[in-house]
């Protein structure tokens, strides 16, 4: 009996020491921690509410929220890519498909004593699946396993850095170099108009004439509001074309665009010939003494020799004065692969890419698509789509990327 009240005891001391500690434990919060997370108020743990000051705006979801300030309004021309107060975004983190999907070879690489058969097994699978391609692969492992035979690389760290140099130096591809046989500018003398465009203009004012190509689906519309923008930012003048007649959807897309950044747009009849879109899009800028005239084409499929036809005039339109084509971007979706080289052949063979927009990056394990574009075709990459927001599109930077793809 007295055993059964002892153990009662301890269980009501129990019970009122527990509701002690509870009581000042509220008191405490209450007083100056804050109140505990899910209360009322918001505040956190380890913040003090501040007498007066307003309780924090909900953060709406991307889709719920206007315009980025970054992004600017209607109207507003001076929005753009502000380096100076806007960071970029990091590659590094946007490449995080191609980088998983690297990272534990290059992790089993660095742990090995040797280099031997299965080391380069493993980096040609690392490098295969990652898009490189084929023939890439087999050209840069086969230098490299040289160079180890030779006892000029040593271990497999060694390896490894000499290959990042490789990759750097397949990047670091210029201009110049083309595929063979595909025209930079167009013959003198070569046009072809519509009978409404039979006779040009006279204009002092030459306007620089940037064509996209490529096929649906690509980001082409978006890409050219992208980089309408950030020339906006810069001080130049422009004009957009909407040269993609057959889809309505792609016209009121740029003509969204051109509202938001505050520069004009050329559009025509549904349907109608985009070369006479484009080149009346160029005489506008030449009259109005515009630098710069950004032109959507067509996008359906590569194979069809009538668009690529098109595409052929819409060049020599656009390059007979008042107009004088400087750029023409072939814009290719990462995503496709080892499948955007047999369009990237087709668009420059047709009319004469001078560079590549290379989209959707940032959701693709085949980054290396980049690598096999600039050494097979000669193309260089020059801009990337890493994200969905206006600043996402950002100019290609060999060593940031082959430090991404790395590190």
């Amino acid at each position: 009996m007295i055993a059964l009240w002892i153990v009662l005891a301890v269980v009501a001391i129990a019970v009122i020491v527990t509701a002690v500690a509870f009581y000042f434990r509220r008191r405490t919060i209450r007083a100056g921690t804050g109140r505990a997370p899910g209360s009322p108020s918001g505040v956190g743990v380890g913040q003090a509410p501040q007498p007066g000051r307003p309780s924090e705006p909900k953060q709406l979801a991307p889709t719920e929220r206007e315009a980025k300030p970054s992004e600017g309004k209607v109207g507003d021309t001076s929005v753009g890519i502000d380096e100076a107060t806007a960071a970029p975004p990091v590659l590094r983190d946007r490449m995080g498909k191609t980088r998983g999907l690297l990272s534990g070879y290059v992790r089993a690489l660095r742990a090995r004593a040797s280099v031997d058969e299965q080391t380069w097994e493993e980096l040609e699978e690392a490098l295969l699946r990652a898009d490189v391609g084929v023939s890439t692969t087999t050209a840069l492992l086969g230098d490299l396993r040289a160079r180890v035979h030779s006892r000029e690389l040593q271990g497999p760290d060694a390896v490894l850095e000499a290959l990042r140099d490789d990759l750097r130096a397949t990047l670091g591809v210029d201009n110049a170099e083309q595929v063979e046989g595909a025209p930079r500018t167009c013959p003198a003398g070569d046009a072809t108009f519509s009978q409404d465009d039979t006779t040009a203009p006279t204009a002092d004012h030459e306007a620089e004439v940037w064509l996209f190509v490529g096929v649906n689906g690509v980001g082409k519309t978006t890409t050219i509001g992208k980089v309408a923008r950030h020339e906006v930012a810069e001080g130049r003048s422009v004009v957009l074309a909407a040269g993609d007649t057959f889809r309505a959807a792609a016209t009121e897309q740029l003509t969204a665009w051109a509202e938001r950044i505050g520069v004009p747009v050329v559009r025509g009849a549904e349907g109608g010939d985009p070369s006479a879109v484009v080149y009346d899009a160029v005489r506008r800028a030449a009259a109005r003494g515009d630098d710069l005239v950004l032109a959507d084409t067509a996008g359906r499929l590569h194979t069809k020799v009538n668009l690529v036809e098109e595409l052929k005039k819409i060049r020599r339109v656009a390059d007979r004065p008042p107009g004088r084509v400087t750029e023409v971007f072939l814009v290719l979706d990462a995503t496709t692969g080892q499948n955007g080289l047999a369009q990237a052949r087709q668009f420059t063979q047709a009319i004469g890419v001078t560079g590549v927009v290379l989209t959707k990056l940032d959701g693709t394990a085949k980054g290396g698509i980049v690598v096999a574009i600039q050494r097979e075709l000669g193309l260089p990459v020059r801009l990337v789509g890493i994200g969905e927001g206006a600043d996402d599109l950002v100019p290609f930077d060999a060593d940031e990327f082959v430090d991404a793809l790395f590190d």
